[in-house]
């Protein structure tokens, strides 16, 4: 067994921000579980399209989890694997099912900023460098789960089933696309 690191050696990991980061891997795999979980419920309710943005969803959270292992791993810090808490498994319809995206990706935002907020606290400007990336996916991760959402109840205002079935269509548009490779 190695022996634990009492100081941080010049150019390593700051402890704090280790710490921080190996819990933003395990939300970010909890995000990955959440929206597996969302893909099939979708899937089991016969809608296939948003089944599939869901799980190309999970894909994204999964690498955001990569990226934050790889980054600790390239800074010299160690990732330490935690269980993944085990996310709801069903929702009542299509729109509870965004609300609670939204409101997941508005929690993630706010550990981000914290996580951004210890980095300044830190002086450590390289991490503060590399979350601006997480910063503006953000942005993007809440306008995606908004504006679905909106387009969900603009939906069910209309009872629009027929509406429905065009936005499922629509989802299974989705085209996965990894992230570009983070430079440090």
């Amino acid at each position: 067994m190695a022996p634990i690191r009492k100081t941080t050696p010049k150019g390593a990991m700051n402890p704090k921000l280790e710490k921080a980061i190996n819990e933003q891997i395990n939300a970010e795999f909890y995000s990955a579980y959440l929206y597996l979980s969302m893909s099939s419920w979708f899937d089991s309710t016969g809608l296939k399209g948003f089944a599939s943005w869901e799980r190309i969803q999970a894909m994204e959270e999964r690498d955001h989890a990569l990226k934050f292992f790889d980054y600790l791993c390239s800074r010299g810090g160690r990732v330490v694997m935690q269980a993944v808490e085990a996310p709801p498994s069903s929702w009542k319809n299509p729109q509870d099912a965004f609300e609670a995206q939204l409101d997941h990706e508005l929690k993630v935002t706010g550990m981000i900023n914290n996580l951004v907020d210890l980095a300044m606290a830190e002086k450590d400007h390289a991490t503060v460098n590399f979350l601006q990336w997480f910063v503006s996916e953000q942005v993007e991760e809440e306008e995606n789960a908004r504006t679905t959402l909106e387009q969900l109840k603009m939906i069910s205002q209309e009872k629009g089933v027929g509406l429905l079935y065009m936005l499922d269509k629509e989802m299974a548009t989705r085209v996965y696309t990894p992230p570009t490779p983070a430079t440090n």
